[in-house]
């Protein structure tokens, strides 16, 4: 038998020392019952699982799955929309467990919702090519957009009226007509699955990203695409996220190649290059107060960009990959969701972070804001939603 060791006084190089028979000093029997149980063990785990501190003012535990998205109503403070990998949407209060409606009608993971800019209507799709849309007064169905079979990527609805537009696998923008459960036009021209997008702050146009690597900006009205942005100086794999400026004049948009792009929205030109992340750049926002945006990574930071000199303002590390974001109101603050289940309230003024939200145990997937502004809502891998107060941050 032999053991590697450090031999006293000498420095380690690797030597072997042998024990002999008569080296053994004695030999103590041991049974089965006197070795750890592995049991025993995985229970222990749980049990500091079962220890994380839960900051939470409320949790929903209607799903029985992974939940992937949430949306706030934008006009009632208290309603939550949520679905999963349950293939189900929950329409649900914050602080009742009776007031819940489920949104059933789907046959694969629900994996976008979102309300109308009114709050009167709700919609979620689906991975089964379907959308639903809900009546928030009477609860029930309005309407239902089938698409391909394709699974939808992101709906989107107008910011005026109640038209939706989806990007599919299928490599195609299905725009939908709520009122009228009508097709007014479907936006074709990517060559792999519509990623995301977004109508412009002023209705007229439609900006979508793809795993194509391209960008694409479309008139409304026309269904033409205006431009097609790629090649040199821009993405070199697929877009992850885009935002739109509040003026409708420019579009950020970041990628699975780290790189993180501003485009002018009237030429189609890419204006400038945001260089500091170095993994995937999974989300981003802008700020509604200031010409800042937030772009959040695998490579675990939230880094605050000044778009007005396109030049980090700040950054903020994380102990594991940044997953989703959103900015609280018009405030200084921006909140991030993380693989490790935290979500973290930073100061974009100063990057210092404010506060850290525990409770959930597995991945963030995605982040709300109540209308109030009140309540930060998130939903996790954990199947749980979780309602955090950040009334102090207005």
């Amino acid at each position: 038998m032999s053991i590697t060791a450090e031999v006293p006084g000498e420095g380690f190089d690797g030597e072997e020392v042998f024990i002999d028979d008569e080296d053994i000093i004695n030999e103590i029997p041991l049974d089965d019952e006197d070795l750890p149980d592995q049991d025993d063990h995985d229970e222990q785990e749980e049990d500091m699982m079962d220890e994380v501190e839960d900051h939470s003012a409320y949790a929903f535990h209607g799903h029985a799955d992974e939940v992937f998205a949430a949306a706030c109503s934008p006009v009632d403070a208290s309603l939550v929309v949520s679905g999963g990998k349950d293939d189900r949407g929950f329409l649900w209060r914050i602080g009742s467990a009776e007031d819940v409606q489920e949104l059933s009608g789907h046959r694969d993971t629900v994996c976008t919702v979102a309300f109308s800019s009114d709050g009167k209507l709700v919609a979620c799709g689906g991975m089964d090519g379907q959308i639903n849309v809900w009546n928030t007064a009477t609860r029930t169905l309005q309407g239902t957009l089938e698409g391909y079979e394709s699974g939808f990527e992101w709906l989107k609805w107008h910011p005026r009226c109640h038209l939706i537009i989806a990007g599919s696998e299928d490599c195609n923008i299905w725009a939908w007509n709520a009122d009228h459960n009508a097709f007014p036009s479907i936006f074709a021209g990517h060559s792999s699955t519509v990623t995301c997008g977004d109508f412009t702050p002023d209705g007229k146009l439609i900006c979508s990203g793809s795993d194509d690597a391209t960008l694409r900006i479309w008139d409304l009205e026309s269904a033409q695409c205006r431009h097609v942005v790629r090649g040199h100086g821009y993405h070199t794999q697929g877009l992850t996220c885009l935002a739109i400026t509040w003026d409708s004049q420019s579009i950020v948009s970041g990628s699975q190649d780290n790189s993180v792009c501003i485009v002018n929205i009237n030429s189609g030109q890419v204006v400038g290059s945001l260089v500091g992340h170095t993994n995937s750049v999974e989300c981003m926002g802008i700020s509604p107060r200031y010409n800042w945006v937030a772009t959040g990574s695998i490579d675990q930071t939230l880094i605050i960009w000044d778009l007005t000199h396109q030049a980090i303002r700040s950054t903020c590390e994380h102990d594991e990959g940044v997953t989703c974001l959103a900015w609280l109101g018009s405030s200084k603050y921006v909140a991030s969701g993380c693989v490790d289940g935290m979500v973290l309230i930073w100061d974009s003024l100063s990057g210092e972070l404010a506060r850290v939200f525990s409770g959930h145990r597995e991945a963030v997937q995605s982040l709300a804001i109540s209308a109030d502004g009140n309540s930060l809502i998130s939903v996790s891998s954990d199947k749980s939603a979780r309602v955090f107060d950040i009334s102090m941050f207005k």
